[in-house]
């Protein structure tokens, strides 16, 4: 039997880079050669489409063009949601925004089966409220979640939810919404464990945030580890490297970071190299802002809220966007061990906007099916 395996979670190149720009520590085992990328494609006007088939996308596996295949019906899956809540730090003025939770719950799941569980964090996660299927039991775990201490550990938070969703029965289609500030100050993840923990389930990643004061951003990315110090190296942030950050050094890119990542990745051929391009640029993203990367890498949705008001005003796209996406299907042709880039674009319709999952992580060697 062939099981589904979700592309999974690195990758911050061509379009997905945001300048500026929501972890599971065991490792994935591959027993499929079946690669899913979920795809949100908008006109720029915001407008949901509809119409496209498998023959209007192109896909690109480090670099490699894929063959893809559209699945039908996987929005009437059931659903397995982690709530992961920030109660500490910051925080805790924002608990009393999240008493009438229920109605996002509802935009999330949609009208299909689905569990939800709530976990809170501050210096550690914790589990508020196990898996269930009430939706408004889960709305009033929220509701009642108490202040914590002055602990941020959000890439801690989500190597814990994704724990608990692989937990549960495979049948379930897997997504967090976290609701946290910007900046992470207390994990004891290394970035390098937290972009590829994050890669290690099909998970999509919804996010509402808040932003960090720049006082905490400054006193405390100092102590956030280091770039290097790992396979994957931070060669082309050095300077003089293709995504250096001294003005010039890609003019054709005209300041662009989207242009100036696909140009380096160009310039560091082999695939292998586009994926060590995508690893770099998730993990400087990821200090920047954690919420917003990894929304991104995953093809979720990242929303910025001040208050319950516009928090409310999330809803209707919330409840939009979740349940439209496209879900394209590739095997690898190239299915090798490590990080993989994925880059997905709309030939036929260069003027629609895509929103898709970036990457995908393999910790052995896919056997393809003949």
């Amino acid at each position: 039997m062939q099981v589904r395996l979700a592309p999974i979670v690195l990758f911050f190149l061509a379009a997905q880079i945001v300048e500026g720009s929501c972890a599971q520590s065991a490792t994935l085992t591959v027993n499929s050669n079946l690669v899913l990328v979920p795809a949100l494609v908008k006109t720029h006007g915001g407008d949901r489409v509809y119409s496209l088939t498998a023959r209007d996308f192109t896909l690109l596996d480090n670099g490699i063009p894929q063959t893809l295949h559209l699945e039908e019906d996987t929005d009437h899956e059931p659903l397995a949601l982690a709530v992961i809540v920030q109660t500490g730090g910051h925080a805790a003025v924002h608990l009393k925004d999240y008493r009438h939770f229920e109605p996002i719950l509802d935009a999330v799941v949609g009208s299909v089966p689905h569990t939800i569980g709530v976990i809170g964090f501050d210096s550690t996660p914790r589990m508020e409220h196990e898996f269930t299927g009430n939706t408004a039991d889960a709305s009033q775990s929220i509701a009642t979640l108490q202040p914590g201490d002055d602990g941020v550990a959000i890439l801690d938070a989500l190597e814990f939810g994704i724990g608990q969703l692989k937990a549960l029965p495979a049948h379930y289609r897997r997504a967090i919404l976290l609701i946290s500030e910007t900046f992470d100050k207390s994990s004891q993840s290394l970035l390098d464990e937290a972009v590829r923990a994050v890669g290690d389930t099909n998970t999509t990643i919804y996010c509402l945030a808040f932003s960090s004061s720049r006082a905490e951003i400054a006193h405390h990315a100092a102590k956030l580890p280091a770039l290097g110090g790992s396979e994957y190296s931070s060669t082309p942030y050095a300077p003089g490297g293709c995504m250096s950050r001294v003005p010039g050094a890609d003019p054709d890119a005209h300041g662009s970071r989207a242009h100036q990542a696909w140009d380096c990745a160009g310039d560091l051929l082999p695939p292998l190299r586009i994926a060590e391009v995508a690893f770099v640029a998730a993990k400087a993203d990821l200090k920047q802002n954690v919420p917003e990367t990894v929304a991104h890498l995953t093809g979720g949705e990242y929303f910025v809220f001040k208050d319950a008001r516009s928090l409310d005003s999330r809803i209707p796209t919330i409840m939009n966007d979740v349940p439209n996406r496209y879900v394209l299907s590739f095997q690898p042709s190239s299915p090798t061990k490590g990080p993989h880039a994925l880059h997905v674009t709309i030939p036929t319709r260069p003027e629609l906007a895509i929103q898709a999952r970036s990457s995908y992580w393999l910790d052995s060697e896919m056997v393809r099916s003949r």
